[in-house]
């Protein structure tokens, strides 16, 4: 975490650090703005931008049409035109309209004007299951943005990190999808320095120190990983968990060193189990690793369905008892 002016700290739930990151770059960058459905008035669905309107007015947080295509079309146009736009999608889900505009403009601007143009334009998009969401608001797709190249793609799993990551994504000078989990957005409170401060866009971090076996996980999956472990000890296995933070680019250097430290390794996603990003993590340790496991990798993911309706909900998302077997499989192989 690279901190720019810590003034102290502040008992936050990750949507309330989101607020506060959207706040402080509003009041320093003149030329950003907010869009998005019901961001203005209503504060948004998860009221992220609550009490934003009433600081900075209807030309600076400005509530759009149903059209998630012309939410990041207008988006674009602003960007390479001097505006720091922050575009809300309401649900991940509802991004697929939007891809078109993402994919094959936002992405490739810079390569397309060798140069000439960025596109500096943050996207936040709360994704994931486990609130009781319609199955379309519940989808986890991240593997389809780190598929191309120009976009980076986040992931907090703490209020802390979700404020820094959007910071340093506002301050970036190319497109960066901000991935905010929806299980995580009130589950905890934790102390959130206050003040401005970024954390590194490509930097995993280590969430639990261990010995026996690496877990790999992001987003909402990093909490039930570390129950798991924690878990696990009574068992006399020290799991190290690693929470990613950045899906593109990859910290390899950080799951390298994690992996070879352990020799064995367990990727946790909320993700459909097929195509995923654990999959290019498994190629990581691959590449940088293979001659240090001591064991097969494993992946405990979500399955090849649609999210699931109320009543098998929490059997879709990896829980700390699927994720333990998983791990007990690995250590005893």
């Amino acid at each position: 975490m690279t901190t720019d002016i810590r003034v102290g700290t502040s008992k936050l739930t990750m949507v309330q650090a989101v607020t506060d990151a959207l706040r402080i770059m509003l009041r320093e960058k003149d030329n950003m703005l907010l869009l998005g459905e019901d961001i203005g008035k209503n504060g948004g669905v998860f009221r992220a931008t609550e009490s934003l309107l009433d600081e900075f007015g209807e030309e600076r947080i400005m509530d759009t049409p149903l059209s998630e295509s012309g939410i990041i079309g207008t988006s674009i146009g602003m960007a390479v035109n001097g505006i720091l736009p922050v575009a809300e999608i309401q649900f991940l889900g509802f991004i697929y309209p939007a891809y078109e505009q993402i994919m094959t403009h936002a992405t490739r601007i810079r390569m397309r004007t060798m140069g000439k143009y960025s596109v500096p334009l943050v996207i936040r998009a709360p994704y994931g299951a486990g609130i009781r969401a319609p199955e379309i608001h519940s989808d986890s797709v991240e593997a389809l943005f780190t598929h191309m190249p120009g976009i980076k793609v986040v992931v907090p799993s703490t209020p802390a990190d979700a404020k820094g990551l959007l910071i340093a994504s506002i301050e970036d000078p190319d497109p960066v999808l901000v991935m905010e989990p929806l299980k995580l957005y009130r589950a905890s409170r934790e102390d959130v320095p206050e003040g401005k401060y970024t954390v590194e866009i490509g930097k995993a971090r280590t969430a639990k120190e261990g010995k026996d076996v690496t877990v790999i996980a992001w987003g909402a999956m990093v909490p039930e990983s570390v129950k798991a472990a924690e878990m696990l000890e009574e068992k006399g296995i020290s799991a190290e968990v690693l929470d990613l933070r950045t899906l593109y680019p990859l910290d390899r250097e950080a799951i390298a060193e994690s992996v070879q430290k352990t020799g064995r390794a367990v990727i946790v996603q909320e993700a459909h189990m097929t195509g995923g990003v654990a999959n290019d993590v498994m190629a990581v340790i691959n590449d940088t690793s293979f001659l240090y496991l001591k064991a097969p990798m494993a992946r405990v993911t979500g399955f090849d369905v649609p999210v699931p309706m109320f009543a098998l909900e929490e059997h879709y998302l990896p829980a700390a008892d699927r994720i333990i077997k998983s791990i007990e499989k690995t250590v005893h192989f």
